[in-house]
């Protein structure tokens, strides 16, 4: 397999693109084909097998023993024997991705990634340690910190925004244990956070001085090829589980409702469909920073809008890293283009996109969002109906798979990605269901374990009496001199 930059004809086999991350010339890696898997092959296998045949084509160059054993380990620690189960009831078929250690969905592609990264400077004969620079907005951050926490070999520096993340997801990150892992508050939200990290790889001078210290910058967010496509796999897991349990026969279409900020989780789905899985729709679901939304309206990507701090926080992106990729796939591979759109965004915070991409992007994709306060109605909702407890993210999800279904009529099967456990929000999910309380997301957890009849994880139990380990906070502009002060 070989991997090209969205922004050049540069190419990387599957180890040199997985420790850089990111291109030299700032794009991103996406495969320069898409193998086809056959679905009959794959209805009854484990999450593990399903795992292997659909990574590795993908990962040719590492021995299949090898990528085996990291499948293994990497879901091992996963609480449901089928990993990403899919719980139905009623018209709602929601694929569960939170089962990981740190309760959100980054936990299926970040538990992969150590194994992968140190495989490839196996095969790559790297010996300089592995810095692995990360921007999150809340989910990322601590999975990239539990998947890398003293892996030989690696050092781990995670940016967050410090007013942008819920108080869990927070303590989650400050109280990480490890000798290699560092956590970093910046006085600004995700998209600056985001943006810094970018700039950062971006410096070359800066990257081969690191490399003269033999430091080796690589990233964990999913702009890493090595985080994306791990994410193929629970497509096709919920698809198969939907054939064995005779919702759907074999060959039939399934639509994916995908609540999403980076672009990341839907196009992972995208990749999934040029795999041979018959998706009709990917139905993308926005918070109020609805500008995937908008473009999805009017085939214009503008980013000039009030930044808003919603209760599904991990959605609160104006800036789509992973659209690049989709541009790069629906332009056919026009890479100047790429570069214009690119420069666009960031001089003028706005690009277009032409009639026959924006054609080709509506066959596959719909867009829908949902308000601060229709996601609370929602939460609610589900909870007076059916008892089932949805976390923000994932009850605007639900509310856009409703609106899409009255504006469509399309009564195809229909997945809803729940990507993180109502725990990791429960102010903001106790509120929603029982009404506004005084008392914090950490005091209510009992509460709404209590109420709802929900099992509390015992790691979450231990991190809520754990003290904090990392309390660092750097300006906007500073993050480049805190990432040498840390390697330093």
């Amino acid at each position: 397999m070989k991997y090209i930059s969205t922004r050049s004809n540069q190419t990387a086999l599957p180890s040199e693109a997985v420790l850089k991350g990111i291109a030299s010339d700032g794009g991103l890696f996406v495969p320069e084909i898409f193998p086809s898997v056959p679905l009959s092959t794959l209805v009854h296998k484990s999450y593990q097998d399903l795992c292997f045949e659909i990574m590795s084509p993908y990962f040719d160059e590492f021995p299949e023993e090898e990528l085996v054993s990291y499948i293994q380990q990497a879901y091992a620690k996963f609480l449901s024997p089928r990993v990403t189960p899919t719980v139905s009831f009623d018209s709602y078929h929601l694929l569960e991705l939170f089962h990981g250690p740190t309760l959100a969905f980054k936990d299926v592609a970040l538990s992969m990634l150590p194994h992968l990264m140190t495989g490839s400077a196996s095969i790559q004969g790297v010996k300089d340690e592995i810095v692995v620079l990360t921007a999150t907005s809340g989910d990322t951050g601590k999975a990239a910190l539990e998947g890398f926490s003293d892996v030989k070999g690696t050092r781990v520096v995670v940016f967050y925004p410090k007013d942008g993340v819920s108080t869990i997801q927070k303590k989650q990150m400050t109280t990480q244990k490890g000798d290699n892992v560092h956590v970093v508050a910046i006085d600004g939200n995700f998209d600056d956070a985001q943006n810094g990290v970018k700039s950062i790889f971006s410096d070359k001078e800066f990257n081969e001085t690191l490399k003269k210290k033999n430091h080796l910058l690589s990233s964990a967010n999913s702009i890493n090829i090595g985080r994306l496509v791990p994410q193929i796999v629970y497509y096709f897991a919920s698809y198969s589980q939907a054939v064995q349990e005779n919702q759907i026969s074999l060959g039939d279409p399934i639509n994916f409702v995908v609540p999403t900020g980076n672009f990341g989780n839907i196009l992972a789905g995208y990749y999934a469909k040029q795999m041979g899985l018959p998706i009709k729709k990917l139905i993308c679901a926005s918070n109020e920073n609805n500008v995937l939304y908008d473009f999805f309206a009017t085939g214009k990507y503008n980013k000039n809008r009030p930044f808003i701090l919603t209760s599904s926080p991990s959605m609160d992106i104006l800036i789509s890293s992973n659209f690049e990729r989709l541009l790069y796939h629906v332009s056919q591979g026009d890479s100047q283009f790429i570069n214009d759109a690119m420069k666009d965004l960031s001089t003028k915070g706005t690009y277009e996109v032409t009639p026959s991409m924006k054609k080709a992007i509506d066959e596959d994709f719909f867009g829908g969002y949902c308000t601060e306060e229709e996601t609370g109605a929602t939460i609610q909702k589900i909870y007076g109906q059916f008892g089932y407890v949805l976390d923000p993210h994932t009850a605007v999800a639900v509310k856009v798979y409703d609106d899409y279904v009255k504006e469509t009529g399309d009564d195809t099967h229909s997945v809803i990605l729940s990507t993180a456990s109502p725990f990791k929000f429960t102010k903001s999910v106790y509120e929603a269901i029982f009404g506004s309380s005084s008392e914090d997301d950490i005091a209510l957890i009992s509460k709404l374990a209590k109420k709802t009849d929900l099992i509390i994880p015992a790691d979450l139990l231990q991190m809520c009496e754990s003290d904090d380990r990392h309390t660092s906070v750097c300006g906007k502009e500073d993050m480049k001199n805190c990432v040498n002060e840390i390697l330093s």
